[in-house]
Protein backbone atom coordinates (compact mmCIF):
# COMPACT_ATOMS: atom_id res chain seq x y z
CA UNK A 1 0.00 0.00 0.00
CA UNK A 2 1.33 3.10 -0.56
CA UNK A 3 0.70 6.43 1.05
CA UNK A 4 -0.48 9.78 -1.24
CA UNK A 5 1.57 12.64 0.74
CA UNK A 6 1.07 16.01 0.08
CA UNK A 7 4.80 17.04 -1.75
CA UNK A 8 6.95 20.01 -1.09
CA UNK A 9 4.96 22.55 -2.99
CA UNK A 10 7.43 25.85 -2.68
CA UNK A 11 9.75 27.57 -0.51
CA UNK A 12 6.96 30.00 0.45
CA UNK A 13 4.06 27.33 0.54
CA UNK A 14 3.55 24.70 3.38
CA UNK A 15 -0.03 24.00 3.53
CA UNK A 16 -3.34 24.46 1.28
CA UNK A 17 -6.86 23.30 1.01
CA UNK A 18 -8.08 20.47 -0.93
CA UNK A 19 -9.90 22.18 -3.94
CA UNK A 20 -10.68 19.07 -5.67
CA UNK A 21 -10.04 15.10 -6.08
CA UNK A 22 -9.50 13.96 -10.38
CA UNK A 23 -9.91 10.88 -9.18
CA UNK A 24 -12.50 8.40 -6.99
CA UNK A 25 -11.97 5.51 -4.43
CA UNK A 26 -11.63 2.40 -6.87
CA UNK A 27 -10.09 4.12 -10.06
CA UNK A 28 -6.88 2.96 -11.40
CA UNK A 29 -4.25 5.52 -11.88
CA UNK A 30 -1.09 5.38 -13.31
CA UNK A 31 2.39 6.68 -12.91
CA UNK A 32 2.45 10.52 -13.38
CA UNK A 33 -1.23 11.04 -13.26
CA UNK A 34 -2.97 14.21 -11.75
CA UNK A 35 -4.80 12.78 -8.78
CA UNK A 36 -5.64 15.65 -6.80
CA UNK A 37 -5.71 19.78 -7.29
CA UNK A 38 -4.45 21.80 -4.21
CA UNK A 39 -5.79 25.27 -4.15
CA UNK A 40 -2.36 27.25 -2.36
CA UNK A 41 -2.69 30.96 -1.01
CA UNK A 42 -0.84 31.83 -4.96
CA UNK A 43 -1.98 29.13 -7.02
CA UNK A 44 -3.39 25.96 -7.54
CA UNK A 45 -1.17 22.96 -8.32
CA UNK A 46 -2.09 19.28 -8.94
CA UNK A 47 -0.35 16.32 -7.31
CA UNK A 48 0.81 13.96 -9.74
CA UNK A 49 0.90 10.05 -8.58
CA UNK A 50 4.03 8.52 -7.88
CA UNK A 51 3.06 5.50 -8.25
CA UNK A 52 0.64 2.92 -10.62
CA UNK A 53 -2.30 0.88 -8.73
CA UNK A 54 -5.81 1.67 -7.35
CA UNK A 55 -7.08 4.22 -5.48
CA UNK A 56 -8.37 2.71 -2.40
CA UNK A 57 -8.93 5.69 0.26
CA UNK A 58 -9.03 9.39 0.09
CA UNK A 59 -8.09 10.49 3.98
CA UNK A 60 -8.62 14.15 3.22
CA UNK A 61 -11.51 15.42 1.54
CA UNK A 62 -12.37 18.42 -0.35
CA UNK A 63 -12.13 21.17 1.67
CA UNK A 64 -9.88 20.15 4.05
CA UNK A 65 -6.70 22.04 4.71
CA UNK A 66 -3.69 20.24 4.68
CA UNK A 67 0.27 19.96 5.49
CA UNK A 68 3.58 19.49 2.93
CA UNK A 69 3.65 15.79 4.54
CA UNK A 70 0.32 15.12 5.08
CA UNK A 71 -0.89 11.81 4.14
CA UNK A 72 -4.07 12.38 1.76
CA UNK A 73 -4.52 9.28 0.33
CA UNK A 74 -3.59 5.72 -0.25
CA UNK A 75 -2.59 3.71 -3.49
CA UNK A 76 -2.94 -0.58 -3.54
CA UNK A 77 -0.40 -1.09 -6.34
CA UNK A 78 -1.51 -4.40 -6.81
CA UNK A 79 -5.49 -3.55 -6.57
CA UNK A 80 -7.21 -4.29 -9.31
CA UNK A 81 -9.56 -1.32 -10.67
CA UNK A 82 -13.70 -1.22 -9.15
CA UNK A 83 -12.93 -3.94 -6.65
CA UNK A 84 -13.96 -2.67 -4.23
CA UNK A 85 -16.73 -0.74 -5.45
CA UNK A 86 -17.81 -3.69 -7.57
CA UNK A 87 -21.37 -5.40 -6.35
CA UNK A 88 -21.89 -8.60 -5.15
CA UNK A 89 -22.68 -11.20 -7.65
CA UNK A 90 -25.92 -11.80 -5.73
CA UNK A 91 -28.06 -9.58 -4.64
CA UNK A 92 -29.74 -10.65 -0.98
CA UNK A 93 -33.57 -11.08 -1.69
CA UNK A 94 -34.80 -11.39 1.81
CA UNK A 95 -35.86 -7.69 3.41
CA UNK A 96 -33.33 -7.01 6.10
CA UNK A 97 -34.42 -7.29 9.53
CA UNK A 98 -35.07 -4.14 11.74
CA UNK A 99 -31.38 -4.46 13.37
CA UNK A 100 -30.02 -4.52 10.27
CA UNK A 101 -31.78 -1.86 8.59
CA UNK A 102 -30.35 0.61 12.24
CA UNK A 103 -27.05 -0.56 11.48
CA UNK A 104 -27.08 0.73 7.60
CA UNK A 105 -28.60 3.88 8.74
CA UNK A 106 -25.41 4.49 10.96
CA UNK A 107 -22.99 5.01 8.52
CA UNK A 108 -24.80 7.51 6.48
CA UNK A 109 -25.89 9.57 9.96
CA UNK A 110 -21.63 9.33 10.25
CA UNK A 111 -20.52 10.36 7.26
CA UNK A 112 -23.38 13.16 7.31
CA UNK A 113 -21.07 14.18 10.55
CA UNK A 114 -17.89 13.70 8.80
CA UNK A 115 -19.15 16.24 6.11
CA UNK A 116 -19.87 18.59 8.59
CA UNK A 117 -16.77 18.69 10.53
CA UNK A 118 -14.82 19.15 6.93
CA UNK A 119 -17.05 22.30 6.53
CA UNK A 120 -14.99 23.78 9.46
CA UNK A 121 -11.70 25.62 8.46
CA UNK A 122 -9.06 23.88 10.85
CA UNK A 123 -5.45 22.66 11.01
CA UNK A 124 -4.94 19.25 10.52
CA UNK A 125 -3.37 19.45 13.93
CA UNK A 126 -6.32 20.35 15.52
CA UNK A 127 -8.61 18.08 13.39
CA UNK A 128 -6.13 15.13 14.98
CA UNK A 129 -6.24 16.32 18.42
CA UNK A 130 -10.36 16.67 17.60
CA UNK A 131 -10.86 13.24 17.09
CA UNK A 132 -8.24 11.99 20.16
CA UNK A 133 -10.80 14.02 22.24
CA UNK A 134 -13.84 13.47 20.84
CA UNK A 135 -14.46 16.88 20.63
CA UNK A 136 -17.08 17.93 17.38
CA UNK A 137 -15.48 20.77 15.36
CA UNK A 138 -18.14 22.50 14.42
CA UNK A 139 -18.51 23.31 18.10
CA UNK A 140 -15.63 24.71 18.75
CA UNK A 141 -15.39 28.51 18.62
CA UNK A 142 -11.61 29.47 16.82
CA UNK A 143 -9.87 32.66 18.48
CA UNK A 144 -7.90 32.99 14.68
CA UNK A 145 -9.68 36.08 13.54
CA UNK A 146 -9.87 34.19 9.93
CA UNK A 147 -11.56 31.49 11.78
CA UNK A 148 -9.54 28.71 11.73
CA UNK A 149 -9.67 26.05 14.80
CA UNK A 150 -6.37 25.36 15.92
CA UNK A 151 -5.31 22.36 18.85
CA UNK A 152 -5.31 24.66 21.62
CA UNK A 153 -9.04 26.03 20.55
CA UNK A 154 -9.95 22.19 20.82
CA UNK A 155 -8.01 21.53 24.00
CA UNK A 156 -10.07 25.01 25.67
CA UNK A 157 -13.07 23.38 24.24
CA UNK A 158 -12.43 19.96 26.24
CA UNK A 159 -11.39 21.77 28.82
CA UNK A 160 -14.63 23.78 29.40
CA UNK A 161 -16.45 20.12 28.33
CA UNK A 162 -15.11 18.73 31.75
CA UNK A 163 -16.27 21.60 33.82
CA UNK A 164 -19.21 21.25 36.31
CA UNK A 165 -22.09 23.81 34.49
CA UNK A 166 -22.33 27.06 35.36
CA UNK A 167 -24.17 30.19 34.56
CA UNK A 168 -21.25 31.20 31.70
CA UNK A 169 -22.36 27.86 30.25
CA UNK A 170 -25.07 29.28 27.19
CA UNK A 171 -22.59 31.93 27.01
CA UNK A 172 -20.44 29.70 25.24
CA UNK A 173 -22.75 27.66 23.37
CA UNK A 174 -23.97 30.77 21.81
CA UNK A 175 -20.50 31.95 20.93
CA UNK A 176 -19.37 28.81 19.69
CA UNK A 177 -23.05 29.02 17.15
CA UNK A 178 -22.86 32.56 16.14
CA UNK A 179 -25.45 31.83 13.14
CA UNK A 180 -28.03 30.68 15.45
CA UNK A 181 -27.90 34.37 17.41
CA UNK A 182 -25.93 37.10 15.52
CA UNK A 183 -28.98 38.01 13.21
CA UNK A 184 -32.05 38.87 13.45
CA UNK A 185 -32.39 39.00 9.46
CA UNK A 186 -31.34 36.35 6.79
CA UNK A 187 -27.70 36.40 6.19
CA UNK A 188 -25.81 34.12 3.30
CA UNK A 189 -22.64 32.80 4.92
CA UNK A 190 -19.53 31.55 2.09
CA UNK A 191 -16.36 30.27 3.16
CA UNK A 192 -13.59 31.94 2.15
CA UNK A 193 -10.95 30.67 -0.22
CA UNK A 194 -7.61 30.00 0.91
CA UNK A 195 -6.57 32.63 -1.29
CA UNK A 196 -8.82 34.83 0.33
CA UNK A 197 -7.98 33.75 3.60
CA UNK A 198 -3.96 34.10 3.13
CA UNK A 199 -4.66 37.75 1.35
CA UNK A 200 -6.63 39.12 4.60
CA UNK A 201 -3.51 37.10 6.73
CA UNK A 202 -1.44 39.10 5.11
CA UNK A 203 -2.24 42.18 5.02
CA UNK A 204 -2.43 42.10 8.76
CA UNK A 205 0.22 40.87 9.10
CA UNK A 206 1.79 43.45 7.29
CA UNK A 207 0.72 46.25 9.50
CA UNK A 208 1.23 44.33 12.62
CA UNK A 209 4.82 43.63 12.12
CA UNK A 210 5.89 46.70 9.60
CA UNK A 211 6.32 50.33 10.66
CA UNK A 212 3.91 51.67 7.99
CA UNK A 213 3.64 55.05 6.75
CA UNK A 214 2.19 57.15 3.50
CA UNK A 215 3.41 60.04 1.90
CA UNK A 216 1.80 61.68 -0.78
CA UNK A 217 2.25 64.58 -3.99
CA UNK A 218 0.46 64.97 -7.05
CA UNK A 219 2.00 64.56 -10.86
CA UNK A 220 1.30 66.68 -13.74
CA UNK A 221 0.65 63.79 -16.87
CA UNK A 222 0.35 66.61 -19.83
CA UNK A 223 4.08 65.46 -20.89
CA UNK A 224 3.13 62.04 -20.48
CA UNK A 225 -0.51 62.05 -22.62
CA UNK A 226 1.66 64.27 -24.92
CA UNK A 227 4.12 61.70 -25.62
CA UNK A 228 1.77 59.10 -25.82
CA UNK A 229 -0.61 60.62 -28.49
CA UNK A 230 2.07 61.57 -30.49
CA UNK A 231 3.76 57.76 -30.57
CA UNK A 232 0.80 55.54 -30.23
CA UNK A 233 0.51 55.05 -33.73
CA UNK A 234 4.27 54.25 -34.67
CA UNK A 235 4.82 52.34 -31.28
CA UNK A 236 1.73 49.56 -32.07
CA UNK A 237 3.45 49.33 -35.72
CA UNK A 238 6.60 49.02 -34.39
CA UNK A 239 6.16 46.68 -31.13
CA UNK A 240 2.36 45.51 -31.53
CA UNK A 241 1.63 46.62 -27.84
CA UNK A 242 0.04 49.58 -27.01
CA UNK A 243 2.11 52.37 -25.30
CA UNK A 244 0.25 52.49 -21.95
CA UNK A 245 0.35 54.34 -18.50
CA UNK A 246 2.05 51.48 -16.63
CA UNK A 247 5.48 51.28 -18.40
CA UNK A 248 6.19 54.68 -17.78
CA UNK A 249 5.16 54.34 -14.07
CA UNK A 250 7.31 51.38 -14.09
CA UNK A 251 10.51 52.98 -15.63
CA UNK A 252 9.77 56.47 -13.56
CA UNK A 253 9.92 53.84 -10.34
CA UNK A 254 13.23 51.93 -11.58
CA UNK A 255 14.91 55.33 -11.89
CA UNK A 256 14.10 56.24 -8.14
CA UNK A 257 14.96 52.67 -6.93
CA UNK A 258 18.79 53.41 -8.44
CA UNK A 259 18.84 56.60 -6.27
CA UNK A 260 16.78 55.65 -3.44
CA UNK A 261 18.40 52.09 -2.70
CA UNK A 262 16.55 51.18 0.56
CA UNK A 263 13.24 51.06 -1.09
CA UNK A 264 14.42 48.06 -2.94
CA UNK A 265 15.56 46.34 0.23
CA UNK A 266 13.94 43.97 3.09
CA UNK A 267 14.69 43.08 6.58
CA UNK A 268 16.29 39.90 7.48
CA UNK A 269 16.73 39.51 11.28
CA UNK A 270 19.37 42.21 12.09
CA UNK A 271 20.10 42.81 8.24
CA UNK A 272 19.57 44.96 5.50
CA UNK A 273 19.10 42.93 2.11
CA UNK A 274 19.63 45.67 -0.65
CA UNK A 275 18.78 44.06 -3.82
CA UNK A 276 20.74 45.34 -6.69
CA UNK A 277 17.83 43.79 -9.12
CA UNK A 278 14.46 45.65 -10.14
CA UNK A 279 11.76 43.48 -10.19
CA UNK A 280 8.43 44.94 -10.22
CA UNK A 281 5.64 43.54 -8.94
CA UNK A 282 2.04 44.95 -10.99
CA UNK A 283 -0.84 44.18 -8.63
CA UNK A 284 -3.88 42.79 -10.85
CA UNK A 285 -7.36 42.60 -9.36
CA UNK A 286 -8.78 39.25 -10.43
CA UNK A 287 -12.50 37.44 -9.72
CA UNK A 288 -10.35 35.14 -6.34
CA UNK A 289 -8.65 38.56 -5.36
CA UNK A 290 -5.61 40.09 -5.84
CA UNK A 291 -2.41 38.81 -7.49
CA UNK A 292 0.86 40.16 -7.61
CA UNK A 293 2.50 38.66 -10.51
CA UNK A 294 6.42 40.20 -11.29
CA UNK A 295 7.85 42.13 -14.20
CA UNK A 296 11.42 40.67 -14.37
CA UNK A 297 14.95 42.62 -14.61
CA UNK A 298 12.54 46.02 -15.72
CA UNK A 299 15.63 48.07 -15.86
CA UNK A 300 17.10 46.30 -18.81
CA UNK A 301 13.28 46.48 -20.90
CA UNK A 302 12.80 48.82 -22.82
CA UNK A 303 8.85 50.57 -22.56
CA UNK A 304 7.95 47.93 -25.43
CA UNK A 305 9.19 45.07 -23.36
CA UNK A 306 7.60 46.18 -20.20
CA UNK A 307 4.39 47.11 -21.38
CA UNK A 308 4.55 43.38 -23.32
CA UNK A 309 5.28 41.53 -19.57
CA UNK A 310 2.61 43.42 -17.98
CA UNK A 311 0.58 42.20 -20.77
CA UNK A 312 0.93 38.77 -20.60
CA UNK A 313 0.85 38.45 -16.82
CA UNK A 314 -2.23 40.18 -16.89
CA UNK A 315 -4.01 38.01 -19.32
CA UNK A 316 -2.03 34.69 -17.30
CA UNK A 317 -3.78 36.06 -13.61
CA UNK A 318 -6.93 36.27 -15.83
CA UNK A 319 -7.27 33.09 -17.06
CA UNK A 320 -5.44 31.82 -13.47
CA UNK A 321 -2.67 30.57 -15.33
CA UNK A 322 0.14 32.18 -13.45
CA UNK A 323 2.55 30.13 -11.96
CA UNK A 324 4.59 30.09 -9.20
CA UNK A 325 7.48 31.46 -10.92
CA UNK A 326 5.50 34.48 -11.85
CA UNK A 327 4.80 35.84 -8.31
CA UNK A 328 7.47 35.11 -6.32
CA UNK A 329 10.90 37.60 -5.73
CA UNK A 330 9.24 41.34 -6.20
CA UNK A 331 11.90 43.74 -4.60
CA UNK A 332 8.97 46.97 -5.18
CA UNK A 333 4.89 46.99 -6.20
CA UNK A 334 3.05 49.16 -8.05
CA UNK A 335 -0.65 48.79 -7.39
CA UNK A 336 -3.25 51.16 -10.13
CA UNK A 337 -6.20 51.76 -7.98
CA UNK A 338 -7.29 54.41 -10.58
CA UNK A 339 -8.30 51.90 -13.14
CA UNK A 340 -11.58 51.66 -10.75
CA UNK A 341 -12.18 55.50 -10.15
CA UNK A 342 -9.86 56.00 -6.76
CA UNK A 343 -8.85 59.24 -6.32
CA UNK A 344 -6.72 58.80 -3.06
CA UNK A 345 -5.53 55.52 -0.74
CA UNK A 346 -2.66 54.30 1.14
CA UNK A 347 -1.80 51.02 -0.03
CA UNK A 348 -0.39 48.36 2.11
CA UNK A 349 3.05 47.22 1.63
CA UNK A 350 3.54 43.76 -0.17
CA UNK A 351 5.58 42.11 2.84
CA UNK A 352 8.47 41.67 2.91
CA UNK A 353 9.08 44.63 0.47
CA UNK A 354 8.92 47.70 2.34
CA UNK A 355 7.75 49.77 -0.63
CA UNK A 356 4.73 50.22 -2.60
CA UNK A 357 3.30 53.10 -4.82
CA UNK A 358 -0.76 54.22 -5.77
CA UNK A 359 -1.41 55.20 -8.41
CA UNK A 360 -4.77 56.69 -8.80
CA UNK A 361 -7.22 58.67 -11.24
CA UNK A 362 -6.42 60.64 -13.49
CA UNK A 363 -8.52 64.52 -12.87
CA UNK A 364 -8.39 67.47 -14.70
CA UNK A 365 -7.76 70.43 -12.65
CA UNK A 366 -7.08 74.21 -12.21
CA UNK A 367 -3.00 74.46 -11.64
CA UNK A 368 -1.33 77.68 -10.73
CA UNK A 369 2.14 77.45 -13.46
CA UNK A 370 5.32 79.24 -12.20
CA UNK A 371 3.99 82.50 -14.37
CA UNK A 372 0.80 82.61 -11.84
CA UNK A 373 -1.36 82.29 -15.12
CA UNK A 374 -3.80 79.51 -14.39
CA UNK A 375 -4.17 76.22 -16.54
CA UNK A 376 -6.21 72.46 -16.70
CA UNK A 377 -3.84 70.29 -16.29
CA UNK A 378 -4.25 66.26 -15.70
CA UNK A 379 -3.25 65.60 -12.44
CA UNK A 380 -2.89 62.27 -10.52
CA UNK A 381 -2.35 61.69 -6.86
CA UNK A 382 0.08 59.51 -5.89
CA UNK A 383 0.98 57.53 -2.85
CA UNK A 384 3.95 56.00 -1.73
CA UNK A 385 3.88 53.42 1.24
CA UNK A 386 7.20 52.66 3.26
CA UNK A 387 8.80 50.41 5.96
CA UNK A 388 9.34 53.39 9.02
CA UNK A 389 12.05 51.18 10.10
CA UNK A 390 14.51 51.16 7.47
CA UNK A 391 13.30 54.12 5.24
CA UNK A 392 13.59 57.75 6.67
CA UNK A 393 11.06 60.13 5.63
CA UNK A 394 13.21 62.47 4.38
CA UNK A 395 14.27 59.35 1.68
CA UNK A 396 10.64 58.09 0.92
CA UNK A 397 9.63 62.15 0.15
CA UNK A 398 12.51 62.63 -1.71
CA UNK A 399 11.98 59.19 -3.88
CA UNK A 400 8.32 60.33 -4.41
CA UNK A 401 9.86 63.67 -5.92
CA UNK A 402 11.95 61.85 -8.23
CA UNK A 403 8.83 59.85 -9.63
CA UNK A 404 7.18 62.85 -10.25
CA UNK A 405 10.35 64.83 -12.04
CA UNK A 406 11.04 61.42 -14.61
CA UNK A 407 7.47 61.31 -15.26
CA UNK A 408 6.66 64.93 -15.83
CA UNK A 409 9.48 65.05 -18.08
CA UNK A 410 9.05 61.58 -20.18
CA UNK A 411 10.80 62.64 -23.47
CA UNK A 412 14.18 61.48 -21.66
CA UNK A 413 12.56 58.38 -19.60
CA UNK A 414 11.43 57.33 -22.55
CA UNK A 415 14.56 57.48 -24.51
CA UNK A 416 16.80 56.26 -21.85
CA UNK A 417 14.34 53.20 -21.31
Amino acid sequence: MKEIKVPELAESITEGTIAEWLVKVGDKIEKGDPIVELETDKVNVEVNSEVSGVLTEIVSDEGEDVEVGDIIGKVDEAGVAGGDNSAPAEAPKEEPKAEEKVEEAAPQVQEQEETSKHDVIATPAARKRARELGIDLSAVAPRDPLGRVRPEDVDATAKAASQPKSESKPAKKEAANPEKTEFDKPVERVKMTRRRQTIASRLVEAQQTAAMLTTFNEVDLTNVMKLRSERKEKFIDKHGVKLGFMSFFTKAVVGALKDFPLLNAEIQGNELVIKKFYDIGIAVSTDDGLVVPVVRDADRLDFAGVEREISNLGKKARNKELGLSDLQGGSFTITNGGTFGSMLSTPILNAPQVGILGMHNIQKRAMVMPDDTIEVRPMMYLALSYDHRIVDGKEAVQFLVRVKQLLEDPYDLLLEG
